[in-house]
């Protein structure tokens, strides 16, 4: 477990400013049980126990602190047995709709799996927790517990109520909401690691303005900006559907001509970027530094005709990182799209930070596109080939 093994002064910071935000709860709701917002929750999290804050990324972990993967969920007490949401599966739903009930299972059971295992080797964890704050009238509760993979082999006690598929294994029980796509898991409150009470502000509205000109009396207040980024396909879209090219792209490797490493590979860069973003990236061939999620450093730049290819210096070192390291494939295995499907991510999320360097991180099936219809890109060239 992660809490008990942390400073007591970090504990102690974390429970207050917990009380903090709860005392806040009239902002966003009128019940008696404290309010936490999941994101505010992450946040706090991370910066109580200089945990790296994964929460910006779509994978199974909100943090991570050394080897070492957290989820963080925020709900209410109740029962203290509650079922709660764990994996949205909307994108892969082509994958397992057309299936009976227990081949449903089975395929829900192996996408869940994919997403944990995948996660662990992006980020290089060894293992994951659900850091859990709970609460109830006037409480706050934090306890732990492991993120399992679901045990195919022992899923047992399936019952069929339509639009709800129940099912358990020999450590979890779990629920699969067919309409929505989404997997739930019964958390149960138990090992108390932490519980302190909530005192809720009856007119918080009226403390803040108080506290904001206060605060303007004493120090003119700073604003932060967010980092650029940008979003880029691990696709190509030919005849209107998503595809790896076989000789090109993520399967660079493959491509007729000279020799190539197995693990030479590029990242597309849709023209359209170049043209909404025509200062993001460095120059053609200059090269800059690349942060992978586990931390690690690489050389890379744009280049090709265009600059229509993020590669790395060696060519072969991001192949290494997200073929076999992350996606796990076999030296000259082809990626496919169903292979970035299964696993529900299929483009990455670039930042350009302050410090020069730039910041890479996957993200979910669906992420290339709505960046892309949010900036308009009508009558720039399509991503077809």
């Amino acid at each position: 477990m992660f809490l008990v093994n942390q400073k007591q002064e970090r504990v102690t910071y974390y429970q207050e400013m917990l009380k903090v935000i709860g005392s806040l709860s009239r902002l966003f709701s009128e019940g008696s049980e404290p309010y936490v917002e999941y994101r505010v929750a992450e946040n706090l999290f991370c910066r109580s126990f200089g945990a790296k804050n994964l929460s910006r990324t779509d994978c199974s972990a909100d943090a991570s602190q050394g080897a070492l993967g957290i989820g963080i969920k925020t709900f209410l007490e109740k029962n203290g047995a509650t079922m709660q949401k764990i994996a949205e599966f909307n994108s892969e739903h082509i994958l397992f709709s057309n299936l009976n009930t227990d081949q449903k299972i089975q395929k829900l059971a192996e996408l869940r799996n994919k997403r944990i295992e995948t996660t662990r080797r992006i980020f290089g964890l060894n293992n994951l927790i659900y850091h859990c704050v709970t609460r109830k009238r006037g409480e706050i509760i934090i306890y732990e517990t492991g993120m399992n993979s679901i045990d195919i082999e022992k899923i047992k006690n399936i019952i069929n109520r339509g639009n709800i598929l129940n099912f358990t294994d020999d450590v979890n029980e779990y629920s699969f909401n067919i309409a929505k796509s989404t997997l739930y898991k019964r958390f149960y409150t138990e090992n108390t690691l932490l519980n302190f009470p909530v005192k809720i502000l009856e007119d918080p509205f009226d403390s803040l303005e108080k506290m904001f000109q206060s605060a303007k009396t004493v120090t003119k207040p700073t604003f932060i900006q967010a980092d650029d980024h940008i979003f880029l396909p691990l696709y190509s879209v030919k005849s209107g559907k998503r595809i790896i090219p076989e000789r090109s792209g993520l399967n660079q490797w493959n491509a007729l001509g000279r020799p190539r490493d197995s693990n030479e590979i590029y990242i597309p860069i849709p023209a359209w970027i170049h043209s909404v973003y025509p200062d993001f990236f460095p120059d053609r061939d200059s090269p800059f530094i690349l942060v992978l999620p586990n931390e690690a450093e690489i050389s890379a730049k744009v280049c090709q005709d265009g600059s229509k290819a993020l590669m790395t210096n060696p060519n072969s070192a991001l192949g290494k990182w997200l073929l076999r390291d992350v996606l796990n494939l076999k030296e000259r295995e082809l990626l496919t799209y169903q292979k970035l499907e299964e696993i529900g991510l299929d483009s990455v999320v670039v930042y350009k930070t302050d410090s020069g360097k730039y910041d890479i991180d996957f993200t979910k099936i669906g992420s290339y596109e709505k960046f892309k219809a949010k900036n308009n890109t009508v009558g720039i060239r399509s991503d077809e080939e």
